[in-house]
């Protein structure tokens, strides 16, 4: 496995700042947000160039671009397709980056209050969005996500199974699985196959009370939950169980370092790495 930092872990510093940090940490690569002020799919291409230029120097790769854009199943027919233009505009970008894989939003509800239309309308449009990538040999994530209809892996493979395409598979992600309350660990990993494409990793906490740096709220089938984003091995998610069965698996893909936890930054960063090395080692 080979491990990235999240760029929108450092969003608050340049996105060569951010690449340079990761490479001190001593990370193979960074995934890119795809977000001003790292990259956007309005970015120009000059800048991409410079991106991919230090990426090199660096010997950093940028195993994905994380998309923000989609939301298809709970937007105007408008909105998506302008949504579905961003990606288009995302596939040129990853061409300049060597950037395999390009990260899209389905859309919400939540699983358990989505409707069948929801699916319906959301595998219309990540259809077009892997018959484009297709074309660009670039793979279509879609990340398990709380507040969304692949909020669990029933759900994603529900969608998945309503693809035409096989270029289109699902983020591993513990901490928002633990939101959900669903399971994270190595049915999650059989369950999800060959459709697993790629990991990110961060960890969770319920708390009492939000208010305090790092807190916030999410709706879950408990109802309205309060959550700490945390560091690694300071949440609520177990992760070693996730580690054994990928191992178990033979996941050789990526592994993205995603905390978010009222650190600083580089801090947090590290502290998570640290922590990876050790699950990596414990799951032998």
């Amino acid at each position: 496995m080979k491990i990235a930092a999240f760029s929108g872990v450092l969003i608050e510093h340049s996105i060569q700042e951010a690449m340079q940090l990761t490479k001190k940490l001593g990370m193979d690569g960074i995934e890119i947000a795809a977000r001003e002020p790292h990259i956007s799919p309005k970015t120009s291409l000059a800048r991409v160039k410079e991106v991919k230029a230090l990426a090199s120097s660096l010997e950093l790769e940028i195993p994905a671009l994380a998309g923000y854009v989609g939301g298809f199943s709970d937007a105007s027919d408008s909105e998506a397709r302008n949504s579905f233009e961003e990606f288009k505009q995302l596939l040129e970008i990853a061409g300049h980056l060597d950037c395999g894989m390009i990260r899209i939003y389905p859309g919400g509800p939540n699983a358990f209050l989505a409707n069948d239309y929801h699916y319906v309308k959301a595998a219309h449009w990540v259809n077009l969005c892997a018959e484009e990538a297709m074309k660009h040999k670039v793979k279509v994530l879609m990340e398990i996500h709380n507040d969304s209809l692949v909020e669990t892996v029933e759900g994603s493979l529900r969608l998945l199974n309503m693809i035409d395409y096989d270029n289109v598979g699902m983020i591993h992600d513990a901490g928002n699985m633990y939101i959900t309350d669903t399971d994270y660990g190595r049915d999650s990993v059989l369950e999800l196959g060959s459709r697993l494409f790629h990991v990110h990793v961060k960890d969770e906490l319920r708390v009492d009370e939000v208010g305090a740096p790092g807190t916030f709220t999410s709706t879950t089938r408990n109802g309205k939950e309060k959550f700490l984003q945390s560091r690694l091995g300071e949440g609520g998610a177990d992760h070693l169980p996730l580690f054994k069965a990928l191992r178990e698996v033979g996941y050789s893909g990526w592994m993205t370092l995603e905390c978010h936890a009222p650190f600083p930054a580089y801090e947090r960063l590290e502290h998570d790495l640290n922590v990876v090395r050790e699950l990596l080692a414990a799951s032998r």
